[in-house]
């Protein structure tokens, strides 16, 4: 076995974040107006918040309700959803 000059990158083999998109709408947080506002206040970018605050992100899927889009489906919890005792993330 020989010596590695250079260490190994991890993007290489750590697993790549999935795109966040709202499911309602079809859109990135980089086209909705809150995420935009949010993330410049937080020196972020928009799909930075949105995985770090969005209480709907499903992390294996990107999958969120933005919120115009969770109202319209009228605001789902979960007793026992698929975040957990109380918390609805996006399928």
């Amino acid at each position: 076995m020989e010596y590695q000059d250079t260490p190994a990158d991890p993007s290489a083999y750590l697993p790549h974040p999935v795109q966040p998109y709202c499911t309602g709408c079809d859109r990135t947080p980089e086209e909705i107006e809150e995420y935009v506002v949010a993330a410049s206040e937080d020196d972020t970018t928009p799909s930075a918040w949105v995985r770090a605050e969005e209480g709907t992100l499903n992390p294996a899927t990107g999958h969120f309700l933005c919120t115009d889009c969770y109202i319209k489906a009228g605001m789902p919890s979960g007793e026992n959803g698929r975040g957990g005792p109380g918390r609805w993330v996006a399928p």
